[in-house]
């Protein structure tokens, strides 16, 4: 199941008389977090750093949420910034929570890191991206002064929000992203204080007082007693119903996996990618089938309509025609309207978007590609300028890539594994072969199409040349049939024009088109490339043209759903 993932970034020194109510404070918020998302199981990710680090773990521990720990130094290393008090309670928890240390740094050494100083403060300023680009909510036990320590509080905050953390990562969108309001950035702030050395306590930057609790987003701060914003609030209920539909179809779900999911997993945590995948692109195929159900259903009916209609208006004796007409519109209505209460359209298309996000996502993590650089990550430019509500699916995104952060040395046969399971060979398996088929496919149905419709064109035209020439030898009951044949033909060839425009048949086969030449250049460059990296790099840019490809895709269906009143 997708876990609500919660992210800490916290003070170490929290005066003493704040502890219990900052406590207090987060015992409240996990528990209104089960209450509103019962769903979405609570994922809590705590670096364990002493004071509020270590508070928050233990309260998550309490309310019964995973805790994962992503340490960023050895263990023992990072022991040595604490006190007796803070190390006895790191040795506490690391042994209920799951410990992940995160690799270090590009330029950072073990010798580096085990003093004080820029290299250790790297690590921690990369255990504050990490811990901010994996949640969904950063709880941020903060007192609201800016600071220049780097990986402190302040900064980790101001990378949630803004992107940008100075000294490590300078900006992680394009500008034109950073101006863009889809980010799914959001932190529930508890004010608390500081005791600096001489134990003077600095209360929290006017006009926070100590306590005090906010949302805080793009938009700026809100009070916590307003509720969490709507937009951020319909992205997660979108997170539960995909929970539910998984459950709901667990077993079918389970039966696929067995048979469909060959991908190569290079440890557990590239498995639970694939399984999340696995579940993605079942849920789209059943609820593509849904769709399609219910559009050939609404055709049909919209045909069957015109006929009666062409019956009641045009054939004597056929009064009774305009009952059966309304009966089809009825049940077209009735189509229609279960198929937008259940959703099957948009669950279509945005599971499709995910398995498809989760499909470059587990490649990437098994060539060992997200791990190359600091902050990059397969959402981070995935259906950005979608609508506010498909974050969601980068949400997803996020959650799948929590486990699965360390180093990856990727031999030549595991790329090779990739490069087989994701590419394949044109009329062989992977994505090479699926594009050529349904290029093929699709091209088959639109010729089909064109066919048909050619052909009750030139009968309509036949018929009319007939009634034209021999109408004064036709008694007038054959006439009126004939007119009523070529309406009924009209209406049939217009019935399935406008199913293959629903469908987008023309818009698909260029969309197979230019991902099939899109694979086949990858193949042909990574049977060139000299070496794993430049693989790497080939892959990687693959990945980045599927995903922009995809969200084109489902921006492009989403304004098509089966709609009654505009067959």
């Amino acid at each position: 199941m997708i876990p609500l993932v919660i992210g800490v970034t916290s003070h170490r020194d929290i005066p003493a008389h704040e502890i219990e109510p900052v406590r207090q404070c987060v015992r409240d918020f996990l528990a209104q977090m089960k209450r509103e998302f019962p769903q979405l199981p609570l994922l809590v990710l705590s670096a364990l750093a002493e004071g509020g680090d270590q508070l928050v773990a233990q309260e998550a521990l309490a309310a019964g949420a995973r805790v994962i720990a992503p340490l960023p130094l050895p263990r023992d290393v990072y022991a040595s910034d604490f006190t007796a008090v803070g190390r006895a309670t790191l040795a506490t928890l690391c042994q209920r929570v799951e410990v992940r240390p995160l690799p270090l740094l590009p330029g950072n050494t073990a010798a580096a890191v085990a003093t004080r100083g820029v290299a250790r403060d790297r690590q921690y300023a990369h255990t504050g991206v990490f811990i901010s680009s994996h949640s969904h909510i950063l709880l941020g036990l903060w007192n609201g002064h800016t600071s220049d320590l780097l990986g402190g509080t302040a900064q980790v905050v101001r990378y949630h929000l803004e992107g940008i953390m100075p000294g490590l990562i300078e900006r992680r969108h394009s500008a034109q992203m950073v101006l863009e309001c889809g980010d799914e950035s959001l932190m529930y702030h508890i004010a608390c204080s500081r005791e600096d050395a001489d134990g003077v306590v600095q209360p929290p930057l006017p006009p926070l007082q100590p306590l005090q609790t906010h949302w805080v987003d793009q938009g700026g701060a809100h009070a916590a007693s307003a509720g969490m914003p709507e937009e951020f609030r319909r992205m997660f209920l979108c997170m539960q119903k995909f929970n539910a539909d998984a459950a709901r179809h667990g077993q079918e779900i389970t039966a696929f996996a067995k048979t469909e999911d060959s991908a190569p997993q290079a440890n557990e945590a590239h498995a639970s990618i694939g399984r999340l995948f696995v579940t993605a692109d079942w849920l789209a195929l059943h609820f593509q089938q849904q769709v399609l159900r219910a559009m050939r259903g609404l055709y049909v009916l919209a045909a069957l309509m015109g006929i009666a209609f062409v019956s009641y208006s045009d054939l004597p004796h056929q009064g009774e025609a305009i009952y059966l007409f309304i009966v089809l519109f009825a049940a077209g209505a009735g189509l229609a309207w279960l198929a937008r209460r259940r959703g099957w359209h948009r669950k279509y298309i945005d599971y499709r978007a995910l398995a498809e996000g989760l499909r470059v996502q587990r490649y990437w993590r098994a060539a060992g590609i997200a791990t190359a650089g600091s902050g990059v990550f397969a959402y981070d430019n995935f259906m950005q300028k979608q609508d506010i509500e498909l974050g969601w699916i980068r949400n997803v995104m996020r959650a799948a890539g929590v486990c699965s952060f360390q180093a990856a040395q990727v031999p030549e046969a595991a790329m090779a594994a990739v490069v087989t399971d994701w590419i394949g060979v044109a009329n062989g398996d992977g994505q090479l072969g699926y594009y050529t088929r349904k290029t093929a496919q699709c091209t088959r149905l639109h010729h089909a199409t064109q066919r048909i419709a050619r052909t009750l064109l030139c009968t309509v035209i036949a018929i009319s040349i007939c009634l034209a020439i021999f109408h004064r030898q036709l008694d007038p009951d054959t006439i009126t049939y004939l007119v009523a044949v070529m309406g009924v033909l009209s209406i049939i060839a217009a019935a399935r024009e406008s199913y293959a425009f629903r469908k987008a048949d023309r818009e698909l086969i260029k969309q197979y088109r230019y991902m099939c030449n899109i694979f086949t250049t990858a193949r042909r460059k990574l049977d060139a490339a000299p070496d794993v990296a430049a693989r790497r790099e080939i892959l990687r840019a693959l990945g980045e043209a599927a995903l922009a490809e995809h969200a084109e895709w489902a921006l492009m269906h989403r304004e098509r759903p089966p709609e009654h009143g505009k067959l």
